[in-house]
C-alpha cells in the first residue's frame, strides 16, 4: 500500500522527509563497466561498437549495417497504419508550433558611452538523440527530442536506438522521418553514447547528446559530459496531483496509475485537502489496477513508492509541492489559475480537471523531457534553447574605450595582471 501522511500529525515532518529522501533508483554501480566501454569505443571505434552491440543486443550488425538506410526507413514507415501516422503527425505539428515560440531573438544595442553590446544565438552543429528500444518503444520521445533541435536550426541530428534481436519499432522510424532526423544507427547502451561523443569511422561525433536510457546510458552521459554537452540525467518518472473536493476520484486515480505503470521506480503522489477524496482515490486505484493489462508493474510502483498526503489548505499543498519539486504537477481543482503562481518548482504544470499529464506526453505541444528527482528546483524541461548557444557581443570605439579604460586598468592592477592593463592602455598611448 502507498504511505498515508497527514500534515496535522506530530510525526509528519519526519515522515515527509523520509519520503523526500527515499531512493527510487537501483544502487548498482555501473561506472567502472561504462568507463571500460567508453575507452574501448574510443580505442577501437566501429570494431568495438559491432562487438558490443552483437553481445548485448544479439542483432547481428556489421560496420556496414550500423546505419539504418533510407530504404529501410521508408519500408518501416509504409508499414505504419494511417491512424498511427496521423497521430504522430498531429503530435509533431503541435510540438513544433509550441517550440517555434521559444526561439530567442538576437539583441544588439549601443549604450550611452557608445559601447556596442549584445547577444547572438546560434544552434549547435550536430545533436545526438538516444531513443530506448526493445521493451520500451517511445516514438513520442523521438519527436520531443528531435523537433526542438530542428526548430533551433541544428543541421545534423543523429539518432541511436538499440535493436534487440534485430527488432525495431516501425513507429519510431516513422517519427524520426517526420521530425527530420538526418541519420539513424542501430546501437544502444553506453557504447552508443561513446560513439556520439567521440565519433567512429561510421558515426561522426556530435556536440550534444539528448534522451533517456537505463543506468548504463545515464552513467555514460555523466562520463562524456565536457567532451559533449548533455541534456540531463533522467531519473524515474513522477507525478504529483493536488486535488480538492471538486476533483473526480476516478480521474485522479487514473492519472496516478498512468505514472506508476512506467515502472522502474516511478512515483505517484496525491496531495489533497479532503480526507474523503483520499479514501475514494485509494479505492479507485485498487479497482482500476485490476483492469490494467500491466497491473503488476503499476501496482508494484503504487505500493512501493506511492503516497497520499492530506493537508489543511491548498496553500499548504503548494508549499509541499515546492518541496517535492515533481516532474509533473497536476492541479485538479476548479480554479487552477488561482494556485498556479504558488507552484515554483515543477517540471511541468497541468491545469484543471481536463488536463491529464498524459496529454502532455503526446500531443499537448509542451515537451515531456522534464527534470526528475527534485531537480526541478534548479533545472528546466527540454526546449529549443537546449540546442543553442548564447554568444556575447562587445565593441568599443576610441571614445568609449577611453571612457572605460581607467576603471579597467585599475581592476587589472588590483588583480596583478599587468598585461591586461597594458593591452588597454597601449591603445590610448599611455
Amino acid at each position: 500500500m502507498p504511505i498515508r501522511l497527514d500534515s496535522a500529525d506530530s510525526d509528519f515532518e519526519q515522515r515527509f522527509q523520509d519520503l523526500l529522501a527515499g531512493k527510487r533508483e537501483s544502487s548498482q554501480d555501473v561506472n567502472d563497466t561504462v568507463a571500460g566501454i567508453i575507452a574501448d569505443v574510443r580505442a577501437r571505434g566501429d570494431v568495438a561498437l559491432v562487438e558490443l552491440t552483437n553481445k548485448f543486443d544479439r542483432s547481428g550488425v556489421t560496420a556496414q549495417t550500423l546505419r539504418i538506410t533510407e530504404a529501410e526507413i521508408d519500408a518501416a514507415a509504409a508499414r505504419v497504419t494511417d491512424e498511427v501516422r496521423s497521430a504522430l503527425q498531429t503530435a509533431h505539428d503541435r510540438i513544433r508550433a509550441h517550440h517555434e515560440k521559444q526561439k530567442p531573438v538576437d539583441h544588439i544595442y549601443t549604450d550611452h558611452l557608445g559601447v556596442t553590446l549584445g547577444t547572438r544565438w546560434t544552434p549547435v552543429d550536430a545533436a545526438g538523440i538516444y531513443v530506448p528500444g526493445g521493451l520500451a518503444s517511445y516514438p513520442s520521445s523521438v519527436l520531443m527530442n528531435a523537433v526542438p533541435a530542428k526548430v533551433a536550426g541544428v543541421e545534423r541530428i543523429a539518432m541511436v536506438v538499440p535493436t534487440p534481436n534485430g527488432q525495431i519499432s516501425s513507429a519510431i522510424l516513422l517519427a524520426a522521418q517526420i521530425a527530420g532526423v538526418t541519420e539513424i544507427y542501430r546501437i544502444g547502451g553506453a557504447q552508443a553514447v561513446a560513439a556520439l561523443a567521440y565519433g567512429t569511422a561510421t558515426i561522426p561525433r556530435v556536440d550534444k547528446i539528448m534522451g533517456p536510457g537505463n543506468a548504463y546510458v545515464a552513467a555514460a552521459k555523466r562520463q562524456v559530459f565536457g567532451q559533449v554537452g548533455i541534456d540531463m540525467i533522467a531519473g524515474p518518472s513522477e507525478v504529483l496531483v493536488i486535488a480538492d473536493g471538486s476533483a473526480n476520484p476516478a480521474w485522479v486515480a487514473a492519472d496516478l496509475i498512468a505514472q506508476a505503470e512506467h515502472g522502474s521506480g516511478a512515483q505517484s503522489i496525491l496531495v489533497t485537502t479532503e480526507p474523503r477524496l483520499a479514501d475514494a482515490v485509494e479505492a479507485e486505484v485498487d479497482r482500476q489496477l485490476s483492469m490494467l493489462p500491466k497491473q503488476d508493474i503499476a501496482r508494484q510502483g503504487w505500493d512501493e513508492f506511492g503516497a497520499v498526503i492530506t493537508v489543511a489548505s491548498l496553500a499548504e499543498a503548494a508549499t509541499l509541492a515546492n518541496r517535492i519539486a515533481s516532474e509533473h504537477v497536476e492541479l485538479a481543482i476548479d480554479d487552477p489559475q488561482s494556485l498556479l503562481g504558488a507552484i515554483r518548482h515543477a517540471g511541468a504544470i497541468f491545469l484543471g480537471h481536463h488536463t491529464p499529464e498524459a496529454i502532455g506526453d503526446y500531443v499537448g505541444g509542451s515537451n515531456h523531457v522534464l527534470p526528475t528527482a527534485r531537480s526541478a528546483r534548479f533545472a528546466s524541461g527540454l526546449g529549443v534553447l537546449d540546442f543553442m548557444k548564447r554568444t556575447s557581443i562587445l565593441g568599443c570605439d576610441p571614445s568609449s574605450l577611453a571612457a572605460l579604460s581607467e576603471a579597467a586598468v585599475t581592476l587589472a592592477e588590483i588583480e596583478a595582471l599587468d598585461g591586461h592593463g597594458r593591452s588597454i592602455s597601449i591603445r590610448l598611448n599611455r
